[in-house]
This record gives C-alpha cells, structure tokens and sequence, in this order.
C-alpha cells in the first residue's frame, strides 16, 4: 500500500497570513486615521460654525413687539391707545387639515362666517407669520374652554396681544387714520428702507392718517429674547433680554369736544371743516363726514363691510378735508379785492352800476349776478357785503388771468398746504399754461371772468381755503399747519416740540387789509349775507359765505332746490376768523349740496366758534331742508 504525503510550504503560508494581517491592520489603522481626521475637523477646525448650529437649535430667538405710542389730545383726551386681549391663532404648517382644525374649533369657541373670511384673506395675504389670528378678543370663559382641550388641536395656541383702539371712532377717523396687517408691499417698503429687522414679530403698521406719517415715531423698538428650548421647542429657561422701547407719544393740536362739536353740527350734511390757529398753524379740528369705524381694518375687514363702505354714495372713505376738490365760489371774493388793490386795478373807492349782469365787451353773453336785479352802485366794500357777482367778473377781466394766478397763488391756492398727512391734492388755480397742457387749448377771457368769482376751473380744498382764511387773518403771516404740536420720548423725559413753521410773509398794504377785514365783519352784521349766523355773538366774526354751482342753470333760468335732485344741489361754504380784532381761530366749512352758505355752513361754524372762544355747548342742528330762496352767498 502506497500512502501519499501532503507536502505544504508552511514557510510561504505564513508569509501570506502576516501579509494579510499587517494589510487588514493597515486598514484599521487608516480608518481609524480618517476617522480621527475627520473628528479632529469638525471638533476644532469646525469648531464654531457647529457651535453656533447647535446652540440654534437649542436657543431660540424670540422677537418682543413693543407698544405701539400713544395720541392726546391737545389737553390730554386719549385718541388712539392700546388695550390687551386674547386671540386665537392657528400656524398653518403645523395643522395637517385647516378647514376640520377650524369646523372643531367652532364647536368650542365662536367663530362667525366673517371670522372665516378674514382668516382666508390673511392665509393668502400672509407672509412669513408665525401664526393667523381666526378669532380675537376671547372672553375668559372662551379661553377656559379651549384651553382644557388644547391638547386636540395641535398648531393651534392662544395668545396675549395688544389691541389699537380709536375711542372717538368716526369723528377722528380721517385724521387718527387706522393701523392694518402688514402684507407684502409693506413689507417690501420695509426692507427698501432697511427697516424690516426692526418689524420681526410685528403684525401691523400705520395705514392711513397720523398712523401712517407717524409711524416711524409710533412704532417704537423692538425688543427681543433668547430662550433655552427642549427637544419639543418647549422654553427651559430665559438665557437672555433685551427689552423692547416703547413708542412716543404724540400729543395734537386737535382739541377733542371742539372736534367732536364740529363733527355733530353738520347733522345728516356731507362735507369738511378745517379750524386753524393763525397764529401758529396748529389745526384745532380737522373734520370730513361722514366718517368710517376705523376698527373694521384693523384685522383686515370683511368683504361685506368693505362693500358698503367703497360703494356708499356717501363716500365715507373719501378724506373731503384733506382730497376733496370743490369750486371755492364767492369765498374767493375777499382775496380777488386785495389783488385788485395789489395791482391798483381798483381802488377801494371805485363805484360800478350792477344792473344783475357783466357783459364782455364785444360780447352779448351775459354773466348774471345771483340777484337778478343787481346791487345797485357798488364799491369794494360793498361788493364783498352783499357778494356781488358783477363786481368780480369786471374786476377779474381787468385783472387778468396771469395777474389773478400769481397773486391767489401767494396765499396757497393751487399748491398743497404740507399738512403733516399723507394724501393731500392740491386743488386748481388755473392759468393760460395750465389750459394749453391739460386741453390743448388758449385762454378766453369768459374763462377768466368765471374764475373772478370761484367758479369755472377754480378747484380749492378746504384745507387750501383753511390756510389761505388763517393767513388772512393773520395779515398776510401764514404758518404751515400741523396736526401735532408735542412728541413725547418713551426713551426720556426729553419731550420734542413742534415749532410753528412760518410760510412766505405776504406784503399786503395795512390799509388794503383794514378794507378787506371790516368789510368781513360786516358780511356777519345787518345788511350782510351771514347776519344770523353772527346773531348775539358776544365776539365779532369776519366771514365771507360761499355757493359753488355743482351743475350748470341754463341762462334765464331760476335756480329752485326744491327741484333738482339733491347731490346736484350746490355745496355751501362759509369762511370766518374771530375775534375779528385779534384772531384766535380761522376756518371753514363745507357742506356738500348744502345749498346756501348764509343757511347751511355758516351755522356750523358759528357752534364751532362759540364753543371754542367761549365755552358754549350747542344744541343739536336741526336738520335745515334747502328749497327755493332768495337768500345767497
């Protein structure tokens, strides 16, 4: 038997079992080297960078909305202030069905189809919320309520916040203006003016009004909070605080029962009124009615309510002090006197013969007077008394168009007051250049002869014609008017007054101002077209009334109120400063469709006068219907 042998190279083998195991150590020993590597990178070299990712996700920075400022009344009546209440808010990316989320919700608290619309609005308006109010200012049996079931409604939490509140409501409206929700094109605003950072955690901002061109002084600072979070985002611990700064207060000119007097004497009229110390250009008033309810846009207003307010034939949103354009008519009557004594185009003693009507020369078309039979023989004094029409159409053809434009423009007429408000229009003073722009077309001297008694192209604001009375009042020293007259640091005790701003002196002769003036308390006096409303004043009052034609009466026709529908009614002015010796308050009304200003307006401003110069609290205007009358401006 042959038995075969194995023969190994045992010498060879063991070669090969070192060789892999010095390779297998190699191995370890190199991914242990890119492990090391690797640790030693992100533990030193990366040091920072993954401190700083660590310590975001374990620190949370909370921004801190500071208190919106507050506004006061010249004598310290709030007008605008904050109040704090609950909401109820819902993060949308944390809530996996919203429409179920709020159907469940309603079950616990109320919430009304207009509360669903404004959640909607925001949903889609939003930008990087946090969280969507779906219904604020819960009552404490409310907040009870849901809080016992908080826990079934994930992304959903109540919440503290602070509440603007206007408590005059639509009486301020058009002056306080309203804060809204911030949406995208304010927060594009915001970051052009590198002002975003300082909006983190905000929800509104100033819209319209003194909100909206005080809102760099109203907002305040924002404050902010670095908060230790668990691993459920649940705060641990405050690690730091920088308490957010306040927003000033700003303190107006506005006196709030003289505003709120104003306001109430136009009864059920349309219209403006703008009251003005000529001594500074603080506004003491400043009135458009009707107004709005200002809280309605707040939280973003429903589409109902927008609705009415936007297709109101009433037009409550238009600011009529501030935007509404309007021929100024016979108001325009004392400042075309003193052009024509400027230009020496007349002199106070120069007498026409008013037969009712002007007639161009070369021409047959007849310009009427109001009264149809005319005033008889009339001078500048007298003109201004019992508003002669004739007087003004040859005065103003005299004068010219250029003439009338460059002087009526000294006292603010077709330029913007710079009233501390956003939105003002700046009426119409028309001239030759102006109708050649706008229509292509020359200037004719009928054009002229309208414009002499503020109608034709003439468009004036009542805040133009509030100044333009002020400055007159205060012979020929205009001051740019104001609405705020204090701002007070919440930062300090330092408070910042608004010094008056003193416009372009006029040089008006004092004896061309002795005849304008006294032929102004005479409008107020026996024989004047505003002898009522100046009726036992224990003061003297210079006014001037006003009617502007809304629409045409064709010539030798009567005008009759009772027949024309009554927005095509004419507007009622009436422009007045008092004491007439030393003024202490200008100003003017308007009332839409009020027919005459001897009847409509210069009741208004009587109330308003009285109250402020004396005390006196009017009764309620009785409603005054407007028919057939031989009584004018």
């Amino acid at each position: 038997m042959i038995k075969h042998v194995e023969l190994k190279n045992h010498q060879r083998e063991i070669f090969y079992f070192r060789l892999r195991l010095f390779i297998s150590i190699g191995f370890v020993l190199a991914l242990l080297a890119i492990l090391l590597s690797r640790f030693i990178y992100l533990q030193v070299v990366r040091h920072d960078y993954y401190q700083t990712l660590s310590d975001g996700n374990r620190i949370s920075v909370v921004p801190i909305v500071p208190n919106r400022g507050l506004m006061l009344d010249r004598n310290g009546v709030v007008l605008a202030h904050n109040y704090s209440g609950y909401t109820l808010e819902i993060t949308p990316s944390k809530t996996a069905n919203l429409e179920a989320t709020i159907n469940e919700l309603s079950t616990l608290v109320e919430i009304t189809p207009k509360d669903r619309k404004r959640f909607n609005k925001l949903l889609a308006e939003r930008r990087n919320f946090e969280t969507l109010m779906i219904r604020n200012r819960l009552t404490d049996e409310e907040v009870a309520r849901f809080a016992a079931q908080q826990y079934r409604f994930p992304g959903v939490e109540i919440k503290a916040r602070l509440f603007r509140d206007y408590p005059y409501g639509e009486k301020t409206a058009h002056l306080i203006g309203y804060v809204g929700r911030i949406n995208q094109t304010d927060v594009a605003l915001l970051e052009e003016n590198d002002l975003a950072a300082n909006y983190r955690g905000s929800d509104y901002i100033g819209k319209t009004g003194l909100e909206q061109s005080y809102e760099s002084e109203l907002h305040g600072t924002t404050g902010v909070e670095q908060v230790e979070v668990d691993s459920g985002g649940r705060a641990v611990r405050m690690l730091s605080r920088t308490p957010p700064v306040s927003g000033n207060t700003l303190v107006l000119s506005i006196d709030a029962k003289l505003q709120e007097i104003a306001f109430q004497s136009f009864g059920n009229y349309r219209g403006a009124l703008v009251a003005i110390d000529p001594n500074n250009g603080e506004v003491l008033a400043f009135v458009s009615k009707p107004g709005y309810d200002p809280s309605l846009f707040i939280d973003g207003i429903d589409t109902q309510s927008w609705d009415e307010l936007n297709n109101s034939p009433d037009t409550p949103l238009n600011n009529r002090a501030l935007r509404g354009q309007y021929p100024p008519g016979s108001t325009i009557k004392p400042f075309m006197a003193l052009a024509g004594l400027h230009y020496n185009t007349r002199s106070p003693g120069h007498t026409i013969g008013d037969p009712g009507y002007f007639n161009l020369p070369g021409s047959s078309h007849q310009y009427r007077d109001w009264k149809k039979d005319g005033h008889g023989s009339v001078d500048m004094f007298k003109s201004i008394v019992v508003s002669c029409d004739t007087y003004y159409y040859g005065l103003a053809n005299e004068l010219g168009i250029d003439n009338i434009f460059n002087y009526l423009s000294r006292f603010g007429f077709g330029k913007k007051t710079g009233l501390d408000l956003e939105g003002e229009t700046s009426g119409l003073l028309p001239s030759q250049e102006w109708k050649m722009r706008r229509y292509r077309q020359k200037w004719y001297p009928g054009d002229t002869v309208s414009v002499g008694i503020g109608q034709g192209y003439n468009l004036a604001t009542p805040m133009q014609l509030a100044y333009a009375t002020a400055t007159l009042a205060n012979n020929g020293a205009g001051y740019r008017p104001h609405l705020v007259r204090e701002v007070r640091s919440s930062r300090s005790d330092e408070n910042r007054m608004v010094e008056p701003r003193p416009q372009a002196g006029l040089q008006i002769a004092p004896t061309h101002l002795d005849l304008v003036k006294r032929a102004m308390i005479a409008v107020t006096q026996p024989g004047g077209t505003a002898v009522q409303a100046a009726a036992g004043a224990p003061y003297q009052i210079a006014g001037k009334t006003g009617t502007a034609q809304v629409i045409a009466i064709k010539q030798g026709e009567k005008y009759d109120a009772s027949k024309i529908d009554e927005r095509h009614r004419d507007h009622a002015w009436f422009i007045a400063f008092a004491p007439a010796e030393k003024p202490r308050i200008a100003l003017v009304v308007l009332a839409e469709n009020g027919g005459h200003g001897s009847s409509t307006a210069a009741p208004i401003a009587r109330k308003v006068l009285d109250y402020y110069l004396i005390g006196k609290i009017p009764q309620p205007l009785p409603d005054i219907i407007v028919g057939e009358s031989e009584e004018h401006d």
